[in-house]
């Protein structure tokens, strides 16, 4: 049920760790990496509302609810995969980043929904651990394989202006076949079952079909947000913000100024590129292994202050950046 996510991580961990690389490869500064990157929370911010909407009020006699969506996803997510690396030119890796971003949150937002579809109160805490379980394995894996190519297989780490490196190029068709996969043992293997009532659930999506009720049900949701999801938004908010510096900003950063070069086509910039995928892998390891440490520490504590030790583990870990001189 839960093996999907495996290759959906392995898809972000892939974007996360080598958009920025792809972008510089062709002739993006680092000042403009910000406006190609908003592909993430713009579609995010569209398409997740959308497809929850949508995937409430699906049934297929064959596919059930969530499974279309998982595979619409992951058959379009696993093309963008493929493509992005060999782009020619920055406005098709772009527009790469748009599907690839799109097609995740797709395949991501179903999933969310699908273990608390299926399993028992009692077993869903389990169902979630294992999730966080997968997640963890598929972003290291996918976070490590542009340095075990380069370095273990002796694949090509550099290439000529304006062309990504064979190690990445690999990578990103080994996460297509991993993304498409996993989501494809989920849905092979998986079963949903279907409302009790099927003629009242088609009355019901009959009646509240349409536009003004999708904005209704949207946007009512947001006005009734309860006090304690406000007080949450505000610290997303920054949470996300320092995020997505760490992902837009890490390549550019560890390639000038710890491996000292901002030219692509370089051995230097690449092993730096490299490098900053290993890093990642840490940190996805790490936070995999953290979370079973999680309800321990909120045991003892709370939730709020077990919140506010991870952000400020967080914090100490982005300031430390401006410190570090060596890989």
């Amino acid at each position: 049920m839960s093996f999907g996510f495996l290759g959906i991580q392995f898809g972000f961990a892939l974007q996360l760790g080598n958009t920025s690389r792809i972008f510089q490869t062709l002739d993006a500064t680092v000042e403009s990496l910000p406006i190609y990157w908003l592909a993430g929370p713009v579609t995010g911010l569209l398409i997740q509302p959308v497809i929850g909407y949508f995937s409430d009020r699906t049934w297929h006699p064959k596919l059930g609810r969530r499974k279309p969506y998982f595979l619409v996803g992951a058959i379009l997510a696993s093309i963008a995969l493929i493509v992005m690396p060999n782009s020619p030119v920055l406005w098709i890796s772009v527009s790469m980043l748009w599907i690839m971003d799109a097609s995740f949150n797709v395949s991501m937002e179903p999933f969310r929904a699908f273990v608390g579809d299926v399993l028992p109160s009692d077993q869903r805490t389990l169902g979630f651990a294992m999730q966080s379980f997968f997640i963890g394995i598929g972003a290291v894996v996918a976070s490590l394989l542009p340095w075990l190519f380069s370095n273990w297989f002796n694949i090509s780490n550099t290439a000529e202006k304006g062309v990504i490196p064979d190690s990445v190029k690999w990578s990103f068709y080994i996460g297509a076949v991993v993304f498409l996969c996993a989501v494809l043992v989920t849905v092979v293997f998986s079963k949903e079952y279907p409302p009790e009532n099927l003629e009242d659930f088609k009355m019901e999506k009959k009646r509240t079909k349409g536009a003004r009720y999708f904005f209704k049900e949207v946007f009512g949701g947001i006005l009734k947000m309860p006090k304690t999801m406000i007080q949450l938004a505000f610290v997303q908010f920054f949470s996300w913000l320092a995020l997505f510096a760490l992902w837009i900003y890490t390549t550019p950063a560890i390639t000038e100024f710890i491996y000292g070069s901002t030219d692509t086509t370089s051995v230097a910039y690449n092993e730096g590129a490299d490098w900053v995928n290993v890093c990642f892998a840490a940190y996805n390891g790490v936070a995999a292994l953290a979370a079973f440490l999680l309800p321990v520490i909120a045991k003892l504590t709370s939730r709020k202050i077990t919140h506010m030790i991870g952000l400020l583990c967080g914090a100490v870990g982005l300031l430390s950046v401006f410190f570090v001189s060596t890989p």
